[in-house]
């Protein structure tokens, strides 16, 4: 019993020590799907009924931090970083770009269903399911990662909530190349430059999968407590 007291306390001391982000959705920039996904996040946590769904632990990175894209890279640099994957991808013809979705709907299927597992648990029934036609929402960016030969082998989609933007999707075929690590690199990088939010938000650090936790701390993203306002 002292035990579990112990290990509790341990927790509630970590998630008081998490730096506070106060993220601010602002209706205008798409009523309905914004005041939606505010709803989502501020829902119940499905196992910790006390706190809000997308409350703790929040993967986050914070750009004013940065007053450049170079001080960005420089940040996520070193032997195995995320900024050695990106030039290596790069080196091999990788290309971040924006897509239209419906141009690119059998490459975006084959990409879902190119591994049965992904960080240890099965494919989410959604990704298994093609979809013939997509819709786009006027608050996101859709990017797609092309290789030398102009395929399609990653994509990501983007929201912008207000103060801050979240990744929907993120997912590519898996090998070796770096491209995952370019895609989020050159994303944060055109953030960075066009100064329209403050953070960057890549779900959260707490429940991610060992791997799925490197890589996001290999660009930079660290938990926070995020404290949500709607307008």
């Amino acid at each position: 019993m002292l035990d579990k007291l112990s290990l509790l306390a341990s927790r509630l001391n970590t998630l008081a020590q998490l730096p506070v982000a106060r993220l601010e959705f602002r209706r205008e920039l798409n009523p309905e799907h914004v005041a939606s996904v505010h709803r989502y996040f501020t829902k119940p946590h499905p196992k910790y009924k006390v706190i809000q769904n997308k409350s703790v632990g929040a993967a986050l990175l914070d750009l004013r931090r940065f007053a450049s894209r170079e001080e960005y890279l420089n940040s996520i640099q070193g032997k195995n970083s995320a900024g050695f994957h990106a030039k290596k991808a790069k080196s091999k013809g990788y290309r971040l770009v924006e897509i239209d979705r419906n141009d690119y709907i059998d490459d975006i299927h084959a990409i879902n269903i190119s591994v049965e597992t992904r960080q240890g648990r099965p494919m989410d029934a959604a990704y298994l399911q093609k979809i013939t036609h997509f819709d786009d929402e006027k608050n996101f960016k859709y990017f797609g990662v092309l290789n030398a030969e102009g395929r399609l082998t990653g994509y990501g989609d983007l929201g912008f909530y207000g103060n801050f933007a979240a990744f929907n999707r993120v997912i590519g075929v898996r090998n070796n190349h770096g491209m995952m690590h370019m895609m989020i690199t050159e994303i944060v990088c055109q953030a960075i430059e066009a100064r329209t939010c403050n953070y960057i938000m890549y779900d959260t650090c707490f429940g991610a999968s060992p791997g799925l936790l490197q890589f996001k701390e290999m660009l930079g993203f660290q938990p926070y407590r995020a404290k949500y306002s709607i307008q």
